[in-house]
């Protein structure tokens, strides 16, 4: 046989035994390969343990290790102890004698089995021996109660040795249909997965000693007959029985299996990403090739069959990276491909760069080399890498970015996923839901929500110097800014520097830097308060109020917890900041020494010394707040809006006052108002005898019962009217001869509540889209047609988030008030500009599985009557702040640069969040929308305006 000769083990022509003795040497050779590579990777100590494992299992000892008693199972198929393991006991017990059993001893202990990182590229020092312990199906609970109790021991003493060891015993049969109730690694979802689980086994275990797998021995083209043909090598004794270990076949996998693990990838994925991006992306693969997946167990018996036995190519982590490589590469998709390049790189862990470089020369290091080479890397790209323990925030904001795209990407996958294969029902929708608003809780941006930057990239953002600078506001005269850049600047200095971060307000610059350790205990900040009363000695007492109210880091959210609405669990109410109320009241003429006075009635004259209140707080989800009240009303606003928000909620409340004069007494007195209001509340009083706020509210209510005629005197006026917001779900019948014969008459009648309804009607190079709301609010739109799904995708990517944003906002044990809106799809036929006769059910578009171009947009209110907007394109940050009314120009600008192909299209928003316009609740459908027009159409003017003069 030569050295390229594939074996075809084949029924029909016969098997040779001599065949599938050297199929499984070939096995056993890269098995040895791979042994010796773990072995390589770990200290003298560690190597100590994996030698002694197998013999430990064979032999009950009382001087040994892992010692239970007598009776616990004992005895390794086929293992008899060589040299080495006897050396290393000796070494461990001086008085330990093996004595060779005799006749036919009880083996049962099947196999052993090393999982995870070990003898793979990414073996690292503190990888993890997770250990198979395969046994007798037919051993009674007391004594796999024993081995288990073993088990526990060995792990014990492994860490003495400096080993973390996992053990998990294995029932062949039941493990084989599928029943096991234990998780089968340290890093396993438990019972969710199974042939997944099978799969990584087969491609990346390593055999310690026993029985080998009885999987190697079939070929791939006989794996749909795995039965019949596993049954005719034992019942034509091919190959005993007591020589094999039979775990199943890598049958289909079902698509649940897929959901299953990529939500526990994601849920690892929001501290963890660069671990998770792997994994998540094979299943993608695999997802994307159901039902006909070729899965990488699979490859790799295939490879060993025709004898490529390339320990390199055939590493488990380098399998996975060229699967996906291929996968991406096919799709064009090089950003993300260059994300799993840097996501192996980093768990790899082995520096390319610095002079660790000249002392080793491992084979993790020649081999990773080899593929930084491929990929063109270049010496700065390799630097940038290894110096990710020194990564700050521009970096790390800048990695932020492509890595929660990417778990996005994969959430949205996967949900699409499981509606197309309808498995929903198989997956727990409250674990979907618990997954999502975990999604939402760490990556979710809002109105005053302070975004959280590093998710597990870099170990440390602390700066050892900033500069604080307050300055004019150069696009909103009259108004100031405040920004934050690296080093210690002098006055007029920074203005040739980018800032690290701009705010409107300090509050929520600090409390940014809090939340992201950019500041700590030893950070030097360099202040230039410009038009404030701000101080060095006030500066210092609000980030310490910070560190107090939210004491980093902060502790897991129970599922529990994300299954109930979000509510406030501290707030820090800061008086005054960087204002001194007596300057601002030098018209008073009052005495600094006036004693007993009220700080909301100073002196007498009834002037209130609370000039702004700045309200953090941390929610219940672990999500951190920050808004501000200011005006002639501030303390009312704030303590009206800290009512509404704490509903049952016991949130500590602190107030603090830092400001130059009366700070103490304006800190005790708000104090004391806060707590009369929330006792007031407790016990269900109106709290607008504290606040005396008056609303009216002008809506005209319809019954569900009766019919509205509506006569309106043009087609404008009734799409304004149709338009309106509503406060519950009414239906409409309007006089026929407002609509003449227009595709309402037949829309309207299909209103229904509690679900969005989409309808549109094509007509050569343009399209109507009518939207009708949960509560049958009216929505139009007329867009360029070029296809239906460019004319239907975008709008359902933009309902998809408004859904997600309300089904994050509600407690799920509320049936009044569903958490999800369906939203149904209707043609309005025929096509064309003739009248429209019937309207027809459409599937919903299904999206290609590919990353598009998000663009979402914020809007609040930062003053009465002045709204704010900021854009994020692809995750990077646009905001009036900075670009002022050159801000739709420069997002066009990004846009078009994103752009391959040199047709020109329209620019859709993804997301729109308007919790800073809405006092309260989740805002009507039709207000979304409606922004999302006068959004787009900025920016698709804007795109104009630029491609005409780039």
């Amino acid at each position: 046989m030569t050295h390229n000769l594939e074996i075809r083990p084949d029924l029909d022509e016969g098997i040779d035994r001599k065949v599938l003795s050297q199929l499984r040497n070939r096995f056993l050779t890269l098995n040895d390969g791979r042994y010796a590579r773990a072995m390589e990777g770990l200290s003298t100590r560690q190597q100590s343990v994996m030698t002694l494992l197998p013999l430990f299992f064979h032999v009950n000892h009382p001087l040994l290790p892992g010692y239970v008693s007598s009776s616990t199972p004992a005895g390794v198929s086929h293992y008899e102890p060589d040299a080495l393991a006897l050396a290393e006991a000796q070494r461990l017990t001086r008085s330990f004698s093996y004595k060779v059993r005799h006749g036919n001893p009880p083996q049962p202990i099947h196999g052993l089995f090393l999982m995870g990182s070990l003898g793979t590229l990414a073996q690292a020092d503190q990888s993890d021996m997770d250990v198979w312990v395969c046994h007798d199906s037919s051993l009674p609970a007391e004594a796999i109660a024993e081995l288990r109790r073993k088990c526990q021991a060995l792990e014990a003493w492994a860490a003495t040795m400096g080993a973390e060891a996992h053990f998990f015993l294995i029932d062949p049969q039941r493990f084989k249909a599928g029943d096991r109730d234990t998780q089968l690694s340290s890093d396993d979802c438990g019972t969710t997965q199974h042939y997944l689980l099978l799969d990584e086994f087969y491609r990346t275990a390593i055999w310690l000693a026993g029985r080998t797998p009885m999987w190697w021995l079939v070929p791939v083209y006989e794996e749909e007959s795995y039965e019949d043909y596993t049954h005719t090598l034992l019942s034509k004794r091919f190959i005993r029985a007591d020589e094999v270990l039979d775990l199943g076949p890598m049958a289909q996998i079902p698509p649940g299996e897929f959901v299953g693990a990529g939500l526990w990838q994601l849920f690892k994925g929001i501290e963890s990403p660069y671990k998770s991006v792997l994994k998540l992306l094979l299943i993608e693969v695999y997802s994307s090739e159901y039902p006909s997946v070729q899965c990488l167990s699979m490859r790799f018996k295939q490879a060993v069959f025709a004898n490529r036995l390339d320990l390199d190519e055939l590493d488990p982590y380098m399998v996975v990276y060229r699967r996906i490589e291929e996968h991406l590469q096919a799709r064009g998709e090089s950003e993300r491909l260059e994300l799993v390049r840097r996501s192996l790189y980093l768990k790899v862990n082995r520096k390319l760069t610095g002079p660790t470089r000249q002392r080793s020369n491992s084979w993790q290091r020649r081999l990773l080399e080899r593929l930084t080479g491929e990929w063109g890397w270049d010496e700065r790209q390799l630097a940038l890498l290894d110096s990710r323990s020194q990564w700050k925030v521009r970096q790390v904001a800048h990695e932020r970015r492509s890595l929660v795209n990417e778990l996005n990407f994969s959430y949205r996958f996967l949900t699409l996923f499981a509606r197309l294969q309808n498995i929903e029902s198989s997956i727990d929708s409250r674990d979907m839901t618990v997954l999502g608003r975990r999604l939402y809780a760490a990556f979710e941006r809002k109105a005053g929500k302070v975004e959280f930057i590093n998710p597990g990239i870099a170990p440390d953002l602390a700066e050892d110097t900033l500069t604080l600078v307050q300055s004019p506001n150069k696009r909103e005269p009259g108004k100031n800014q405040w920004a934050l850049y690296n080093g210690n600047l002098n006055v007029h200095e920074w203005i040739d520097f980018s800032p690290i971060k701009r705010s409107r307000e300090l509050l929520e610059l600090l409390t940014w830097c809090h939340r992201n350790n950019v500041i700590d205990t030893t950070t030097r900040l360099a202040l230039h308060p410009g038009t404030s009363d701000l101080s060095e000695f006030e500066l210092f007492n609000l980030l310490g109020a910070l560190q107090q109210a939210i004491a980093l880091p902060l502790p897991e959210v129970s599922d529990e917890v994300l299954l109930k609405a979000s509510v406030p669990k501290e707030i820090l109410l800061l008086v005054n900041v960087g204002v001194d109320p007596l300057r601002h009241h030098r018209d008073l003429n009052i005495l600094m020494t006036t004693e007993r006075t009220d700080s909301l009635s100073y002196a007498g004259v009834r002037e209130n010394l609370v000039l702004t209140l700045d309200q953090i707080t941390l929610n219940s989800w672990n999500e951190t707040l920050v808004s501000r009240f200011d005006g002639p009303h501030a303390l009312l606003d704030c303590i009206s809006e800290l009512l509404g928000s704490l509903g049952d909620s016991q949130a500590h409340v602190r107030v603090r006052c830092f400001c130059h004069n009366r700070a103490s007494a304006i800190a005790q007195r708000v104090d004391e108002l806060v707590s009369t209001a929330r006792l007031l509340h407790a016990r269900r009083l109106n709290h607008r005898y504290l606040i005396q706020v008056q609303q009216q509210y002008h809506v005209l209510e319809m019954n569900p019962e009766q019919v509205t005629h509506v006569v309106v005197n043009s087609l404008g006026g009734l799409f304004t009217y149709l338009g309106e917001e509503r406060p519950r779900y009414s239906p409409l019948h309007l006089d026929p001869q407002a609509l003449d014969d227009h595709d309402l008459a037949l829309i309207l009648p299909f209103g229904q509540p509690e679900c969005i309804q989409v309808f549109y009607r094509l007509n050569e190079a343009e399209a109507d889209l009518y939207v009708l709301d949960e509560h049958n609010s009216l929505w139009h739109q007329r867009l360029p047609y070029h296809d239906e799904h460019s004319l239907l995708m975008p709008l359902q990517r933009f309902l998809h988030s408004l859904v997600y944003r309300r089904g994050a906002s509600l407690p799920l044990d509320n049936p009044a008030e569903p958490v999800s809106l369906e939203t149904l799809y209707y043609q309005v036929l025929p096509s064309g500009a003739g009248r429209a006769r019937r309207v027809e059910s459409r599937t919903p578009p299904t999206a290609a599985h590919k990353p598009f171009y998000d663009v979402q947009a914020i809007i609040e209110e930062t003053s009465p009557g002045q709204m704010s907007v900021t854009l994020y394109c692809d995750n990077s940050e646009y905001s009036e702040l900075e670009f002022g009314d050159q801000l739709y120009a420069e997002v066009a600008r990004q846009i078009l640069a994103k752009r391959r192909e040199t047709r020109r299209y329209r620019c859709y928003i993804t997301d729109l969040d308007l919790s800073g316009l809405l006092n309260e609740g989740h805002g009507q459908s039709i207000l979304f929308l409606r922004h999302k027009a006068e959004l787009e159409q900025l920016l698709n003017d804007a795109m104009d305006d630029v491609g005409a003069n780039p």
